[in-house]
């Protein structure tokens, strides 16, 4: 696969006008072909700008999801979304500087799964250590994932392979924006713990005794957060 950005464009719909950036760049759960399902199914039906930009290998050009290296990080410029699934990504400074001023203006973020631990290894004498999933200074505590998305990584939760979780929406859910339409989900694989802070939970997870959607319970596994809505303030320290 060449690595492209890989570019929708909507024609027309709600949202006509507005540009979605997708970063895919997972090591296990196949980014690179569900960010660009979801963003072809927004432009084509509802009208987005949708760009998705991969992680590649830098002497092929060829999609590789262990690479920490995104090219195309610059169109967070004219983004008005950012949907991340990135897992342990170590960016160099050129690409990392699109992302953090990304935040710095406040832009509205997705995180999907892996991106509570989107950053590992970022080298400790550059400016953007403190993205580190496991960072410990008191100016950006465990990195990104914490500070943005309200949770860094804590660990799994259900045995991928052999369980499967439901999803349950909440009352907050139910009349939420983000979840309009949303019902009954269900997905083949564990959770992750999910212990979120200054957020509004939207759904919980609960792991299931086996890989259909009508498999009984785990009732050693209650329920965790799975789904959950928060604002961020760029430099906030918690």
């Amino acid at each position: 696969l060449i690595a492209g950005p890989l570019v929708y464009e909507g024609e027309r719909g709600p949202g006509r006008g507005k540009h979605l950036v997708f970063l895919s760049g997972d090591h296990e759960y196949r980014s690179e072909e569900s960010l660009p399902a979801l963003a072809r199914i927004l432009a084509y039906h509802y009208g987005f700008k949708c760009t998705v930009l991969f992680t590649v290998d830098p002497v092929s050009g060829d999609i590789a999801p262990g690479s920490s290296n995104m090219p195309g990080l610059e169109t967070l410029e004219t983004a008005d979304l950012m949907v991340v699934f990135l897992r342990f990504q170590a960016f160099p400074a050129e690409q990392m500087k699109h992302f953090v001023a990304y935040l710095e203006r406040g832009g509205p973020v997705v995180g999907l799964r892996t991106a509570t631990h989107a950053f590992n290894e970022i080298p400790a004498d550059t400016p953007y250590a403190k993205y580190n999933t496991r960072y410990e200074g008191a100016d950006y505590p465990f990195g990104f994932g914490h500070q943005v998305l309200g949770q860094t990584w804590v660990g799994h939760y259900g045995t991928n392979h052999q369980q499967s979780t439901r999803l349950e929406t909440l009352p907050a859910g139910l009349t939420h924006p983000i979840f309009r339409g949303v019902k009954d989900a269900w997905v083949q694989s564990g959770g992750y713990v999910g212990k979120p802070v200054d957020s509004e939970v939207l759904a919980l997870a609960q792991p299931l005794q086996g890989m259909s959607p009508d498999s009984p319970p785990d009732p050693n596994k209650p329920p965790m957060p799975a789904a959950w809505t928060r604002s961020y303030t760029y430099g906030h320290q918690g």
